[in-house]
């Protein structure tokens, strides 16, 4: 995990509606990355939840790598 205490409590969790928002792609988008283990998630039901932190790094890899 990307937090730095360690503390799973300080860290906001994200639905798969709130990264493709955030992100700007489909939601289908974010499954895919989910399922092909781009982008860590914690299962909870049947639903997904996301790390804002892991959102952040995975979007700050990607700038980098596509410049």
């Amino acid at each position: 995990m990307a937090t730095n205490s360690g503390d799973i409590s300080d860290s906001k969790f994200l639905t798969v509606a709130e990264v493709a928002a955030m992100m700007r792609v489909s939601k289908m988008t974010v499954y895919r990355l989910v399922h092909g283990g781009d982008l860590p998630a914690v299962r909870v039901g049947r639903s997904f939840r996301v790390l804002e932190s892991d959102v952040d790094e995975y979007l700050r890899k990607s700038f980098y790598s596509a410049g």
